[in-house]
């Protein structure tokens, strides 16, 4: 599952003409199914974006407040070709779920949103209409997130990816700061040297 989330101070889906939901401040979540999604990545997801710390706090300290700290609102839109791989300059979309089995996941998604946060502060757009889709974003802020692949354990929070240099550096201070081609992960660069 693949969810791109923007900060937003208003976000709506017209549908033929009409607007057919809106938000005020909060998040706008485009949202990708894949074929191998199931309830894990699903609960997973909704974890994720309902705890994702994109607004300030009282004190105007960045990254410090979830949608639900803020008590704002969330505009969920189910898009299909976050799951796009090219051929070529030709989108493919065989990895997204079909659409008769993505509706049904897709509304399990906003139950369990609903059920984890205040239903009346989650709207969506039309599953499977041809949308207009209104961000006003905020900062702007856009945060891509990714449920662990099927089969994997979730990543531990507490671990960083490190590009590696393969020319050698002196230590890892210097490889975390310049990057490079590959990922190493690490916990802590102190604890190492």
């Amino acid at each position: 599952m693949k969810a791109v989330v923007q900060r937003v101070t208003r976000a709506s889906v017209t549908v033929e003409g009409e607007q057919i939901s809106a938000i005020g401040r909060g998040i706008c979540v485009l949202l990708g199914i894949s074929l191998e999604d199931t309830q894990k990545e699903l609960d997973h997801m909704v974890r994720k974006i309902l705890n994702l710390r994109v607004f300030e706090d009282e004190s105007g300290k960045h990254w410090s407040k979830s949608v639900m700290d803020k008590q704002f609102e969330v505009l969920c839109v189910s898009q299909f070709t976050l799951q796009c791989v090219l051929k070529g300059n030709k989108p493919d979309f065989h990895l997204a779920m079909p659409t008769e089995q993505a509706e049904s996941f897709y509304n399990s998604f906003l139950e369990q949103l609903r059920k984890t946060y205040r239903p009346e502060l989650i709207k969506d757009g039309k599953f499977g209409a041809y949308m207009q889709v209104h961000i006003q974003n905020d900062g702007p802020v856009t945060i891509e997130l990714e449920s662990p692949a099927p089969g994997t354990a979730a990543s531990d929070p507490k671990q960083c990816r490190l590009r590696w240099a393969p020319w050698g550096l002196r230590n890892l201070q210097e490889a975390a700061l310049i990057g490079s081609y590959s990922t190493l992960p690490f916990r802590n660069l102190a604890s190492q040297q």
